[in-house]
């Protein structure tokens, strides 16, 4: 195999590795599917009673920014697995094998990425359930979910990167909450972005959370002319913008991520 394949090749095995491990840990099995369901049933009757959204349903309002939110939460699988591999001493075996040093970063984002995968799907039939309808064609419609787990699959690198940096489960997860919950509240996830504070909504506008759940909303048709869109330039394109953030989080975290893991094996 040339130096291109090999790290795909290997990066499939640590992959499957990582899937079956899945499967047989509940707790992360029922992070991917439980999470889900409890985000929609919660933000769609208890925020869904208490906020107007001008000229449609908050549920439909809503579903886009859940989708955001739990690719981000779901990404985080990525760190948490990474610091648990290093305090177990896996990665000390996968140096003494013949395989690429990229192939375990590969392999842990290809398997969460199929977690995330997972769980949009449960998400979305839980917001058919309660009320969430696409107004787009089957095309957007698949566009829209396969920009959300472009999103997902590039987040992964992110926190892998803050996962080799910290190297304990702890560190990692105090730091991921820290720095998500700003991400997913300070946006225009869960309410109208332009009835925040002025310092607030600048932030909100330019939060790349923003501009994806945006470009899910028109993807999807969760979007009405009575409703106020910034015209912040991430917000009035939205999908370009999304692209563009995905181009540079792989372009570089990958790098990145590959060399405080050649780092932490080396150590």
């Amino acid at each position: 195999m040339n130096a291109l394949t090999l790290p795909i090749a290997d990066g499939w095995t640590i992959a499957r590795r990582n899937t079956l491990k899945i499967r047989r840990s509940p707790d992360l099995l029922g992070a991917a599917i439980m999470f889900p369901i409890v985000f929609v049933l919660l933000f769609a009757y208890v925020f869904g009673s208490v906020i107007d959204i001008p000229g449609m349903s908050y549920r439909e309002f809503l579903l886009p920014g859940i989708f955001v939110q739990a690719v981000i939460m779901g990404a985080q699988t990525t760190g948490y697995t990474l610091t648990l591999d290093l305090q177990k001493g896996i990665f000390d075996r996968f140096r003494s094998l013949p395989m690429a040093p990229s192939a375990v970063l590969i392999g842990q984002t290809v398997s969460d990425l199929l977690m995330n995968l997972a769980s949009l799907v449960v998400m979305a039939v839980m917001g058919l359930i309660v009320g969430w309808r696409v107004h787009t064609s089957p095309y957007e419609a698949v566009l829209g979910f396969g920009l959300l787990l472009l999103f997902a699959y590039a987040f992964s690198w992110v926190t892998a990167t803050v996962a080799l940096a910290l190297r304990t489960p702890e560190s990692f997860n105090n730091i991921a909450t820290m720095v998500s919950l700003p991400l997913m509240f300070v946006s225009n996830a869960f309410l109208d972005s332009s009835k925040l504070p002025t310092p607030l909504r600048v932030v909100a506008e330019w939060n790349p959370v923003s501009t994806f759940t945006q470009a899910a909303r028109e993807l999807f048709g969760n979007t009405n002319a009575a409703l106020k869109t910034s015209g912040a330039w991430p917000i009035q394109h939205a999908i370009p913008a999304s692209l563009l953030w995905i181009a540079v989080i792989l372009i570089v975290f990958i790098p990145l991520a590959t060399r405080l893991y050649k780092k932490a094996v080396s150590a």
